[in-house]
């Protein structure tokens, strides 16, 4: 895949609206569309490199995250935005198909599937489902699974599914995509003593119907949160579990809080 910056692959400045990206992508795809370019690899090079940059530009989230790792790195930005997004990660929520079926209508091309098939091998594939009522499809990428730690296929990265496309997945595949688990927040009450010295202090994890002995550092302050890790919601699909954040406020004795509460109103 081509290092070149995305805006330069499709031929827009970095102020371009989606209207003018869309129009940039249309006019690529229709100049590399390997039924008007057969037999010269080339085009099928700079057909997969338009289609990646327009994934991305037409995007505004992932627009956004380029954008800033092309203000932090310049010219390093591509890689560094590739090694954390797989293909299924770049092409997700794109229109990318309803593009190339324009095109198959009014020209005669081969369509999305035949398109992506030839580009990517068995790495691509379509889905349906279909229920009285209802109906939803769309394509998946395969190969080896990035973030899996023993050798999972390859399925769409969680964060970018929301609960309907992980049961669509779940029905078609057979297989759960691992979802994390949310984070959970609590607040502790500590008194003076507990906050200055420190140490074990027993909390109900109600959620979980838990007893647990926090470990408080010595010193802690109010509105500082103690974090326990794996203490929050558990994952699904085998996730990891999310974090127990617990927010620290001191109990202070009557008049304490009015000493405090003089001492702000003399600062103002």
């Amino acid at each position: 895949m081509s290092q070149r910056d995305y805006y330069e692959i499709l031929g827009v400045e970095k102020d371009a609206g989606q209207k003018q990206v869309k129009e940039a992508y249309r006019h690529l795809a229709f100049k590399y569309h390997p039924d008007r370019n057969q037999g010269n690899p080339k085009a099928s090079d700079e057909m997969k490199a338009v289609n990646e940059a327009y994934a991305v530009l037409s995007d505004p989230a992932k627009r956004r995250e380029y954008d800033a790792l092309q203000q932090r790195f310049g010219s390093s930005a591509h890689s560094r935005f590739r090694s954390s997004y797989s293909e299924q990660d770049i092409f997700s929520g794109s229109d990318i198909n309803h593009v190339f079926e324009e095109m198959a209508k009014a020209f005669g091309f081969r369509g999305f599937d035949d398109v992506f098939r030839e580009f990517y091998g068995s790495n691509y594939r379509t889905f349906q489902f279909r229920r009285p009522g209802f109906f939803a499809g769309g394509f998946i990428f395969g190969g080896p699974y990035k973030g899996g730690e023993h050798g999972q296929s390859a399925i769409p990265p969680p964060r970018t599914l929301g609960k309907l496309s992980r049961y669509i997945f779940k029905k078609i595949s057979g297989v759960e995509i691992p979802l994390n688990g949310e984070d959970l927040e609590d607040v502790i009450h500590l008194t003076d003593e507990q906050a200055r010295q420190g140490g074990p202090y027993a909390y109900f994890l109600r959620k979980k119907s838990k007893k647990l002995v926090v470990k408080i550092p010595p010193g802690v302050s109010e509105g500082q949160r103690i974090r326990l890790a794996g203490m929050g919601e558990d994952g699904k699909g085998g996730g990891t579990p999310g974090d127990l954040y617990l927010k620290v406020h001191i109990k202070r004795p009557l008049i304490q809080k009015i000493k405090k509460s003089i001492a702000d109103l003399r600062k103002r």
